[in-house]
């Protein structure tokens, strides 16, 4: 069935095609029909983690980007996602790169985004948080939060660590846990904060705040794909200095190496973060990397080129404690968190 209405939506601009298929899935919540979403849910006991501190019911999630004003959470738990991770936000609402900005590769089950962390601003998602944790499907939802934040295009990078903790005071009561963005290709200059002493600045300001907390948050970093092996053991430095429950691995890349579309069609496209099946192999190579130097001290989420089952899976086995979805949502629909948590519960028994 979802074969068929990816081919009618795949019709349509991407960004066009996304927020469609949303609102259509709101309607649906919201409407007599919503029980046919019940056949996307799975629930049983050996499928809950605890991680970070947190509990969650299952370890499927979806990854930032794809609801990043918090618009649609109870939509999201109906198809059966144990967290879902919003943003990314930042301090002021900005309306991101220009458009086109989102471009799909079928023959390579990947997508290419410029989007610039466009989003509605930290205070308006805030309180689209607070208003579907005080509704009545949010007051029953076991569903985890991630508050996935990073900096407005116009702040430098010197001030960066300004924005994070604005989102991260704004946001704190309302999330579960946080992620640090410094990984994305699509503002200039953010990987340049990749670097230990932006690292260090960031998490140590956010880490303060954390202590005074009666209930500190979990605080993950998110890093790109591409970084070089001596940028990578400077992350394992940091993460050893840093007040950090976590990493999330990893980003969208920049390399267009070894994909099946071919170049014209690339290079009218341009720049842009690559994710998708393509990621699947350097992820999984990240995320032994880190595992391995950290002698697994560290929880990792596992993200890029989760399409199936069995990727899921490979990182969940190699280590991962959690995983994440997107592009392989748009490729597989949204029985795609159905058809991993069956896998890992046959597993299971």
């Amino acid at each position: 069935m979802y074969p068929f209405i990816r081919g009618i939506l795949f019709l349509l601009e991407p960004e066009k095609a996304h927020h469609l298929s949303m609102k259509l899935l709101k309607w649906i919540n919201r409407s007599p029909l919503s029980f046919i979403l019940r056949i996307f849910r799975t629930e049983h006991k050996a499928l809950e983690r605890n991680v970070f501190g947190l509990r969650f019911a299952n370890p499927v999630g979806l990854g930032a980007g794809f609801d990043k004003n918090a618009q649609y959470l109870s939509e999201l738990q109906a198809l059966g996602f144990g967290f879902v991770e919003i943003g990314t936000v930042t301090p002021l609402p900005q309306p991101g790169n220009e458009k086109p900005r989102l471009f799909r590769l079928p023959k390579d089950r990947a997508l290419i985004n410029r989007m610039g962390f466009n989003n509605a601003g930290v205070d308006t998602i805030a309180a689209n948080i607070r208003r579907w944790r005080e509704s009545d499907k949010g007051k029953k939802s076991k569903m985890i939060i991630g508050g996935n934040i990073g900096k407005n295009k116009v702040t430098s990078n010197e001030d960066a660590w300004k924005d994070y903790v604005v989102c991260f005071e704004k946001l704190f009561d309302h999330v579960d846990y946080f992620v640090v963005n410094v990984s994305s290709p699509n503002t200039p200059g953010l990987r340049e904060l990749q670097q230990k002493s932006s690292l260090l600045k960031i998490f140590g300001e956010i880490g303060n705040i954390n202590k005074s907390k009666k209930h500190p948050k979990p605080v993950l970093l998110k890093i790109a794909p591409d970084l070089a092996e001596e940028d990578l053991i400077d992350i394992v430095s940091a993460c050893g200095e840093m007040d950090i429950s976590g990493l999330v691995i990893s980003n969208t890349t920049v390399s267009r190496e070894g994909l099946l579309t071919s170049s014209e069609p690339l290079l009218k496209i341009g720049a842009g973060g690559l994710s998708g099946a393509p990621l699947k192999s350097r992820s999984s190579q990240l995320l032994e990397f880190f595992l391995d130097k950290t002698a697994r001290k560290i929880s990792v989420i596992a993200s890029g080129g989760i399409l199936t089952a069995s990727d899921a899976m490979e990182r969940l086995n190699a280590g991962a404690s959690l995983v994440q979805v997107w592009t392989g949502f748009v490729y597989e629909g949204p029985s795609i968190v159905k058809n991993i948590l069956k896998h890992l519960k046959t597993e299971k028994q």
